[in-house]
């Protein structure tokens, strides 16, 4: 079983979110039991922002996550998602990191670990989403 992992619930655990870090934790030892952990391009672009000069490798290493370089499909899956959320009359910004996320988990992995706001779900409806933060996490 491999878990893609979103920067939400890195964030939380790099931040000490005190809402949500326990729960993260927690779902990411379960998920990492399960078997491998996994981090694409756009996580580590936001999670390297809160750490300090040099820890990412670290960082990845004590979580046992490893990177999983993106490919063309992925961007394509992205990108016709986030033609739907337009179409439905969503606006442009920041919304195409989740886009390449989800496609990421979607069609290289066997779930996604994230918060998710509902967006995951709407678009991405072949995707195994566990949000650690729901009360039937897992």
């Amino acid at each position: 079983m491999v878990t893609a992992v979103d920067s939400s619930v890195l964030l939380d655990v790099l931040l000490n979110d005190p809402h949500y870090a326990s729960a993260s934790i927690t779902a990411l030892r379960r998920a990492a039991a399960e078997g491998s952990l996994a981090v694409s391009e756009v996580v580590i672009a936001e999670i390297t922002p809160v750490l300090e000069p040099g820890d990412l490798p670290q960082f990845l290493a004590d979580w046992n996550l490893t990177f999983l370089p993106s490919t063309e499909a992925v961007a394509v899956l992205a990108g016709e998602m986030f033609r739907t959320f337009l179409e439905r009359g969503g606006k442009r910004g920041r919304v195409v990191p989740d886009f390449l996320i989800a496609a990421h988990a979607q069609l290289l992995t066997n779930r996604l670990l994230a918060r998710d706001r509902g967006y995951y779900r709407d678009y991405f409806h072949q995707l195994r989403i566990w949000d650690p933060s729901a009360p039937s996490a897992g």
